[in-house]
């Protein structure tokens, strides 16, 4: 202040003459092109407590975002909710609408989980139906097969599954061992194109010592179209302490081995048809 009284002596008399020119509406620079003012402060410590005409105060675009921020709290909206209309950060609906009070919740914790229970039951209803649908579709591109088709599938899971020869030790007869039902149906009917008499089948069951024998020996024997009675004694796998088993449901019937007796040719077909499997694959092959 000493310095602006040192340079315009006359100082409260230029603050009355600013005073009115803004009391007429005038602006900062106007005022100070008015007194003749080169000093940019100045014209700002002249007015200091005036309120500046209207058409100064110039309305910015964010000012409508915070209001509207407001109302929208105020009738009990999150910040994401308030996000997704206005469209601002959080960050700016955080400074806006913090001195105003937190919404109660819309709903407790157990309506929450309840709420969140219910969405992934429908994800999880929505995604088994598009599983279902890829293999339906799956299953009905294969069409009907000819007889020879179910013998080449049935010499797949034989080769993975089923004992085979070696040259240390010669085991050249039929011996398939499975726990999916329908890979040992489709493995008895691939016998059939052989001619293979159920009286050369030998069937016996492998399942953990504290399964369900008597339950599995009864499902393996009505799947293989055979009484109980036929079936071999059931090899029983001794249990481990220190594993945990997970193979313990009602579905669980352990293992069918399935024996051809008097198979050696038999064995040598399947062989030379595997063989022939994987050099038909093989465009490389001669």
């Amino acid at each position: 202040m000493t310095e602006i009284t040192s340079r315009y002596a006359d100082f409260e008399g230029l603050r009355e003459q600013a005073i009115a020119l803004r009391r007429e509406g005038l602006g900062l620079r106007q005022i100070r092109d008015r007194l003749r003012i080169h000093n940019n402060d100045i014209p700002n410590r002249l007015v200091r407590g005036e309120p500046a005409p209207e058409w100064t105060k110039r309305p910015r675009a964010r000012d409508d975002l915070r209001e509207k921020a407001r109302e929208l709290r105020m009738r009990g909206m999150t910040y994401d909710r308030i996000q997704a209309e206005p469209g601002c950060s959080k960050s700016s609906i955080s400074l806006w609408v913090r001195d105003l009070p937190k919404p109660e919740p819309r709903y407790t914790n157990e309506e929450r989980r309840a709420l969140m229970n219910a969405g992934l039951s429908r994800l999880r209803a929505t995604r088994d139906q598009e599983r279902l649908k890829i293999k339906a579709h799956a299953r009905d591109a294969v069409g009907r097969l000819s007889d020879r088709e179910p013998f080449l599938a049935g010499v797949t899971p034989y080769w993975a599954e089923g004992s085979k020869d070696k040259t240390y030790s010669r085991r050249e007869s039929l011996q398939f061992i499975n726990s999916d039902p329908d890979v040992i149906t489709l493995y008895l009917r691939r016998l059939e194109p052989l001619e293979v008499p159920r009286e050369r089948m030998r069937f016996r069951v492998g399942i953990h010592e504290s399964g369900d024998v008597a339950g599995a020996e009864q499902f393996w024997a009505d799947l293989a179209g055979v009484p109980t009675s036929s079936l071999q004694k059931a090899t029983l796998k001794k249990h481990n302490p220190k594993t945990t088993r997970k193979n313990t449901t009602e579905t669980y019937h352990g293992c069918l081995i399935v024996h051809v007796t008097k198979s050696a040719d038999l064995y040598r077909r399947v062989e030379g048809t595997w063989y022939g499997i994987v050099l038909g694959a093989d465009s490389t092959a001669g």
